[in-house]
């Protein structure tokens, strides 16, 4: 069984708030803490190639608490993490940057403003941009989202990643509203036209239900991540269990 080119990652995500991970952690012991730096630790050990952490309490107040759990999180986390959410100038990227974050994800304020993305990849280099997109499919046409998917744009979809791309984004973290929280699979058709269409790598959230779904969506979807929250946190996919399926499914996965 071949196992060719780039490994494949698991992406477990954190919505944070107020310094705890909200969802709801039922991951081993953790439950009663909520602690995302405890629950960081734990899906590093269980063999996660990256983390996610989005600080969802948008007030200065929760930029601080979210700042302070970044720098504890690079402090004891030796796998790659990228942090999002409220982010809307340079400043706070240096200051989450600053903190220790890999990488950091901008969503509503690239379609605000694009030239944000050139501004921080070239300060920064490519590589610590992510861009996320939430797109709704209506009638078959791909539109972006705004604020956390509440306000539509007339942003078509492979346009706009077309442009993040153009524009020295470093990859695009790609949800589907029509399938996030559905638990059916990811949106496998737009995420292949996707990785079809651009040359950096597309990450893809939304929809993972069981081990099948990140099968298909590394084989039919051609995605280069996998991004999850509620399957990992509750336990219901242990990501060991997860990467020895799909290694003996022959995905090269790093295990």
């Amino acid at each position: 069984m071949t196992h060719k080119g780039i490994a494949k990652r698991i992406i477990p995500c954190l919505d944070v708030k107020n310094g705890e991970t909200v969802k709801g952690t039922n991951f081993v012991n953790l439950r009663k803490a909520g602690d995302p730096i405890e629950l960081g630790k734990a899906y590093s050990r269980a063999g996660a190639d990256e983390l996610v952490f989005l600080d969802i309490t948008a007030s200065h107040e929760g930029r601080k608490t979210f700042t302070d759990m970044v720098t504890r999180v690079a402090a004891e986390i030796n796998i790659p993490f990228t942090v999002g959410g409220g982010i809307n100038a340079i400043e706070d990227v240096e200051r989450l940057l600053g903190a220790g974050a890999d990488k950091i994800s901008i969503n509503s304020a690239a379609i605000k403003n694009p030239d944000l993305i050139n501004t921080i990849t070239s300060r920064f280099g490519s590589q610590v941009c992510v861009c996320a997109i939430d797109a709704r499919n209506e009638d078959g046409e791909w539109f972006c989202y705004l604020n956390g998917g509440r306000i539509r744009t007339e942003h078509k979809l492979l346009e706009w990643a077309k442009e993040v791309e153009d524009r020295g984004a470093g990859e695009i973290l790609f949800t589907s509203m029509n399938h996030d929280g559905v638990k059916n699979g990811y949106a496998n058709d737009i995420l292949r036209v996707l990785s079809e269409n651009l040359s950096i790598p597309i990450i893809a959230s939304g929809g993972a239900g069981c081990k099948e779904h990140f099968k298909d969506v590394f084989i039919e979807g051609k995605a280069d991540a996998a991004l999850a929250a509620s399957v990992f946190h509750f336990g219901e996919i242990p990501i060991v269990d997860l990467k020895k399926y799909l290694h003996d499914e022959g995905i090269n996965v790093r295990l």
